[in-house]
């Protein structure tokens, strides 16, 4: 059974790779050949995570019900250091692999377009989809690292040799951001890796964690658990769920390191990490160059997938590992959430480049990710009641995915017209919806998603997420809420200087054909989705509820342990907290 969870894990992960090795030995002038084959692995790999989301109870489907880690195998990679090929996929990982697959598949036929190096454009993108669904699937911390920094390289070039004018500048400062959120992971990885020892953990939390396996005899799990305790020195782990263990029921990385304790000093440089890629303020400045110089495609990848990495590193490591930290910063988090909320949504309103406005409008709908993590709202002054959190988190997770189909499909509309006139000074703009009315029919869904119109893809995570902030502070419940205004603001300005007026004003105004049918074939599915999504956005939370209530149930049991009565953070100190205590919030988390 392990054999079948590993074969269909990795030809996930690796199909890509493959793929762009077999594209090593195409004559490199065959150009629509190398197109042809990128787009046809990117589809079958979409295909492989459809066949895992169908209903069924075969070997390779996810199952709704289960809330624990699915498809799990792990294989030994360097014994020596206890580092192993250890992959699995849950309600948290798995609806982000699908959404991966799905728009590098639409980003791919979006790359028709590319002419230079196109042998080594394709290579660099199948490269790239490998990262990204490594980082989602891996469970090993060591493997996790490795698969976050294999997605640098490729995207750094894919912004710098193809970008637009700035584009080295663009790609450079990409760079450095990433690079330097990697050597903050990097020390904390160590740091934790260091201060673990498994001979700290039971037999049922090592079951939990698939260091002992959970189908094995009776008599072989006391073998492995006696092996474990036997060993003279401490037992040192990457494995990302027994350190999310360790965190939870050990005083493993309680140590002090200059006043603080170590996994507060891990929390700290991880978040850092992540927050560069979610982006979030103050961190966030690389986004707008990058988007503004990279091609069209490679922006649908980096606002539909690669942001998201941010978020799910924060939900799968910082919190469940370093629930302490977690608990005594939760309100610096909420408020990294909103101050980028509002910053993204008044600095989008200042734009006059399309893109630059679609890209800081990514910041701010990031912020509401981020605040909806955050929002620790499971303290004794609540009576422990994680109903708020859990709305949070899973508002948080639906945001992501909704984002992740909204945001590429503006920045694609983006590309279509810049593709025609070759400027995106909204300024001279106008008057596109009678000279291209599918094209601007189209653009006016995938906006409105983007803006949270009821209905549609954007509005159920800003909701969850909003109402649950109202649990934990009501001054950022209220400043969260007010964002809409300014989201509302700046899309339906830019609706009206782009596609309503008289006539449009900038160059090449006979270049403004209607839509072709391989647009069409790309805007129409995110079109689709972003309505599916809004209508019927228990098609997400079916998949990803439980996993999310039980990471959120363990925080909470860990903070009615360890935090009982008054040692409240600042959270629980507030009037919204205590005016709110012991109302119980209905659950999201109800599955068919």
């Amino acid at each position: 059974m392990e054999s079948s969870y590993m074969t269909l894990l990795s030809l996930i992960v690796f199909l890509p790779a493959l793929g762009a090795l077999a594209l090593a030995f195409f004559p490199r002038e065959k150009t629509e050949t190398i197109k042809v084959f990128s787009l046809v692995v990117t589809a079958v790999v979409f295909l492989l995570t459809v066949v895992m989301a169908l209903p069924g109870e075969g070997v390779w489907q996810f199952d709704t019900a289960v809330s624990d880690m699915q498809k799990v195998f792990s294989v030994g990679w360097i014994p020596s250091f206890n580092i192993d090929y250890f992959m699995g996929v849950d309600g948290i990982s798995f609806p982000l692999v699908l959404l991966t697959t799905f728009i590098t598949m639409l980003s791919m036929a979006a790359s028709w377009p590319i002419e230079k190096h196109v042998k080594a454009y394709c290579m660099l993108f199948l490269v790239l989809e490998t990262g990204v669904l490594g980082v989602f699937l891996a469970l090993d911390f060591f493997l996790f690292y490795v698969f976050w920094e294999v997605m640098l390289l490729p995207m750094y070039f894919l912004i710098g040799v193809w970008g637009g004018p700035r584009r080295e500048y663009a790609a450079i400062k990409f760079f450095l951001y990433t690079l330097l959120g990697g050597v903050f992971m990097l020390i904390a990885i160590l740091m934790l890796y260091f201060a673990s020892d498994l001979k700290l953990l039971n037999k049922d939390q090592l079951v939990a964690a698939h260091v002992i396996s959970a189908s094995a005899a009776a008599e072989e799990q006391e073998a492995q658990l006696a092996e474990i305790q036997s060993a003279d020195d401490p037992v040192h782990t990457f494995n990302i769920l027994a350190l999310q263990q360790l965190g939870q029921h050990t005083e493993a990385f309680n140590s002090e390191i200059l006043g603080k304790s170590l996994q507060w000093w891990a929390f700290l440089l991880l978040l850092v990490g992540f927050v560069i890629k979610v982006p979030s303020v103050p961190v966030h400045t690389w986004l707008p160059d990058a988007h503004v110089e990279a091609p069209t495609p490679i922006s649908m990848i980096l606002a539909g997938i690669l942001l998201k990495l941010g978020g799910y590193g924060i939900i799968r490591i910082c919190y469940p590992i370093c629930p302490q930290a977690g608990y005594d910063l939760a309100y610096f988090v909420c408020a990294l959430g909103v101050v980028s909320m509002v910053y993204g949504a008044f600095a989008a309103l200042a734009q006059k480049d399309f893109k630059r406005l679609v890209a800081y409008s990514s910041v701010s709908h990031m912020g509401y990710v981020v605040l909806g993590i955050g929002v620790w709202s499971a303290v004794a002054g609540n009576n422990f009641n994680p109903d708020a959190w859990k709305m949070g988190m899973n508002g948080a997770m639906f945001q992501m995915i909704a984002h992740g189909v909204a945001s590429p499909g503006m920045f694609f509309i983006v590309g279509i017209v810049y593709e025609r006139v070759h400027h995106r000074n909204l300024d001279q703009f106008g008057g596109l919806f009678a000279k291209m009315p599918v094209y601007s029919g189209l653009a006016f869904v995938i906006f409105f998603a983007g803006l949270g119109l009821p209905g549609l893809c954007g509005f159920i995570g800003e909701v969850f997420v909003t109402l649950s902030v109202w649990t934990y502070s009501h001054a950022l419940a209220v400043v969260a809420a007010s964002v809409v205004i300014l989201t509302a603001a700046y899309i339906l300005w830019t609706l009206q200087r782009v596609y309503l007026g008289p006539e449009y004003k900038g160059p090449h105004g006979d270049h403004l054909t209607p839509i072709t049918s391989r647009e069409l074939a790309i805007a129409v599915p995110i079109a689709v989705f972003a309505i599916v999504l809004g209508v019927y956005p228990q098609s997400v939370f079916r998949y990803m509820t439980p996993s999310v209530d039980q990471t959120v149930d363990a925080l909470a049991a860990w903070t009615e342990r360890e935090k009982p009565a008054g040692e409240e953070t600042q959270t629980a100190q507030r009037p919204a907290v205590e005016q709110t205590a012991r109302v119980r919030l209905p659950h999201v988390n109800k599955t068919p």
